[in-house]
């Protein structure tokens, strides 16, 4: 069921109507059927697999916090007979049964995503090497792929390892814990929530609130307006780009860079806020996935302000438990013995960024391209780290230009187009392409042959670019002036200004939005990851 879809729109109208209509003990079970309701969409046979997830994640974590509870009684009977060594050693080892419990559960979850997303991308690589040796190839097998099954898996371990490290409790109640793996706005293309902060407020009683329907209805609003009218229509001269790589290259590839950043974004967080504005209606407060990255003046800043929830889960499942490792230590021993405390130190702490990398891109996809380019922002972010020194000195040396406005917005510029060049192996076939490409723009000089008239001939007349144009100026002043003021909080006590600006969103996206013929109002993008 799209997001985008008129079922979808009819499917939350009924269901708010339920959630507070129907008794308020059972709203997390009314939520509980919605969200297998619309995940019944993406075909019965994916159930297994979310189902899966479930049960394994509640037993794991109940036995882990079975034995952890078995530990501290334990230890507290025998106190006066074991003397902190000896206390000390018994917890180690009750640590790491409760780790091999985690591992099991760790294993069995991301087994299942290993096998059913990357074993195609695997045997095809295999195969690719077999091949320079005259071996004959292996079948690929054509396996399912569950709608948002990185999501709630991501979701459902970081589950597991907040119980080993005792920041969250055990559901006793396993259609608790379907609810928080499945909950339906998220499911898709998240946010990555963690159990602590989601899962208290979608067992709790919600009264019903006009504030909350009314924020929530203009925070759907305003996703629709950036999907529909933005995304979707940049989405067809992205079609028409794409389809003919022969023909639409230098100016086109820089022009690619460009209308892809701001149909990413637009798509993206249009879809974030529909989810946020979903759960918001119902009184539940979803993390916040993004915080207005194109002003970033740095790539590390702007991984801190996009896809938040998917980078902290890297930073703290990953990155994190990895540079304090026992390998990693010893390590970082050796490093400084044979290479000086200078090197040495930064040795461990740039291969858990290279791992954390690599990972980050294989979540996004099972192809090269997104491997090539999670490890060429690791390589920028790597550089820009070794490079602060330089950038603090000019600083102190150029205060007040480094302080101006025209400096921050050179510095995100710059930051914007990094992003978007990295950013556009997601849209050419392969590396290789992709590689091309960037290089015609150095080579194919047809600025004028664009701009001259031909730019009209991917899809979109004036009127389109008119539309893209005045939009995202729309969503960057927005963006600008939230930075400063909560804009719905500013104007819930100005009723009719209110309700003036809300009515012409919605005329906005019924005039200009992109659907009917020669559009698509497609599938968000990261529903693919």
């Amino acid at each position: 069921m799209l997001f985008t879809s008129y079922g979808f729109i009819i499917f939350v109208a009924v269901l708010l109507a339920a959630y507070y209509l129907l008794p308020k003990r059972i709203q997390w079970i009314v939520l509980l059927a919605a969200s297998y309701f619309f995940y019944s969409f993406s075909g019965i046979e994916n159930f297994a697999f979310i189902i899966a997830t479930t049960l394994s994640c509640f037993f794991v974590a109940r036995a882990m916090e079975k034995r952890k509870e078995k530990e501290d009684n334990y230890v507290a009977l025998n106190k006066e007979s074991m003397d902190k060594e000896a206390r000390k050693a018994y917890r180690a080892r009750e640590k790491k049964k409760r780790f091999n419990i985690l591992l099991l559960g760790l294993i069995f979850n991301f087994g299942i995503l290993a096998v059913l997303k990357y074993t195609a991308f695997a045997l095809g690589n295999m195969n690719s090497l077999l091949g320079l040796f005259g071996v004959s190839k292996m079948s690929i097998p054509s396996l399912l792929l569950p709608m948002g099954i990185s999501f709630f898996i991501f979701q459902s371990t970081g589950y597991l390892i907040d119980v080993y490290r005792g920041k969250t409790y055990a559901e006793k109640n396993v259609a608790r814990l379907a609810l928080f793996v499945s909950f339906f706005p998220q499911l898709a293309q998240g946010p990555i929530s963690r159990h602590a902060d989601l899962a208290p407020q979608l067992y709790e009683h919600h009264s019903f609130s006009f504030k909350n329907l009314k924020f929530g209805i203009q925070r759907i609003l305003w996703g629709y307006f950036k999907k529909l009218v933005i995304a979707d229509r940049i989405l067809v001269a992205m079609k028409s780009m794409l389809g003919d790589t022969q023909t639409y290259t230098g100016a086109y590839a820089a022009l690619l860079i460009i209308l892809y950043s701001i149909e990413i974004y637009a798509d993206f967080t249009g879809g974030i806020d529909i989810t946020i504005g979903i759960a918001e209606a119902m009184g539940i407060k979803v993390t916040e996935n993004f915080k207005h990255p194109f002003s970033s003046s740095s790539t590390k800043e702007y991984w801190n302000r996009w896809h938040i929830t998917m980078g902290s889960w890297f930073t703290d499942y990953i990155f994190y438990p990895l540079s304090v490792t026992k390998p990693m230590m010893k390590l970082s021993k050796s490093c400084r013995k044979r290479l000086g405390n200078v090197i040495g130190k930064r040795v461990p702490v740039y291969l858990a960024t290279a791992v954390t990398w690599f990972l980050t891109g294989l979540w996004h996809g099972a192809a090269w391209n997104f491997i090539v380019w999670g490890m060429l922002n690791c390589l920028v972010i790597l550089v820009s780290q070794e490079l602060e020194p330089l950038y603090r000195r000019f600083r102190e040396k150029f205060p007040r230009l480094t302080a101006s406005y025209g400096y921050h917005c050179f510095a995100a510029t710059r930051t914007f187009l990094l992003m978007g060049l990295i950013r556009s192996l997601d849209c050419y076939a392969n590396v290789g392409l992709t590689f091309r490409m960037w290089g015609s723009m150095l080579t194919t000089f047809n600025w004028g042959r664009m701009l001259g008239g031909e730019i009209f001939e991917l899809g979109l007349d004036i009127k389109d670019y008119v539309i893209i144009a005045v939009a995202v100026i729309i969503v960057a002043v927005v963006a600008k002036l939230s930075e400063k003021k909560d804009l719905r909080e500013w104007l819930y006590g100005k009723t009719a200004l209110s309700w003036t600006l809300s009515g012409a969103m919605l005329l906005l996206i019924l005039i200009f939005g992109a659907y009917g013929i020669g559009y698509d109002a497609s599938q968000f993008i990261y529903t693919q990851f």
